[in-house]
């Protein structure tokens, strides 16, 4: 059960990263003063990542986190895709979202 659980607390870092680089990313690439709301709300969303990441970590090893990690980027990015953006999936996307769901099944029944 605390693997479970470490693996949805790893989706909730991913989901906490890529919110901060969604408030970051804009702020970037001018020259703006190091306040203000979006640049707070970007490092909020982080320091939560980054401690959900290691909340993760007491559950299981650095090699299954590490693995689940791109997995869930994956699967966050193309629902955020699909939903947000109106993308249409690739024909060979579930294949390869499959392909990384028994990779990471595959991985945590042998650790």
């Amino acid at each position: 059960m605390s693997g479970l659980v470490a693996y949805g607390i790893c989706l909730l870092a991913v989901s906490g990263v890529i919110a901060s680089e969604r408030f970051l990313k804009p702020v970037s690439g001018r020259r703006v003063t190091l306040h203000g709301p979006t640049i707070f709300l970007g490092a909020m969303c982080f320091v939560a990542a980054a401690t959900a990441w290691v909340l993760a970590l007491r559950h299981v090893s650095l090699a299954q986190n590490a693995g689940s990690a791109p997995l869930f980027t994956l699967l966050a990015l193309v629902t955020i895709g699909v939903l947000l953006f109106g993308g249409k999936r690739a024909v060979l996307e579930p294949l390869g979202i499959a392909m990384a769901v028994g990779a990471m099944l595959l991985m945590s029944s042998i650790l």
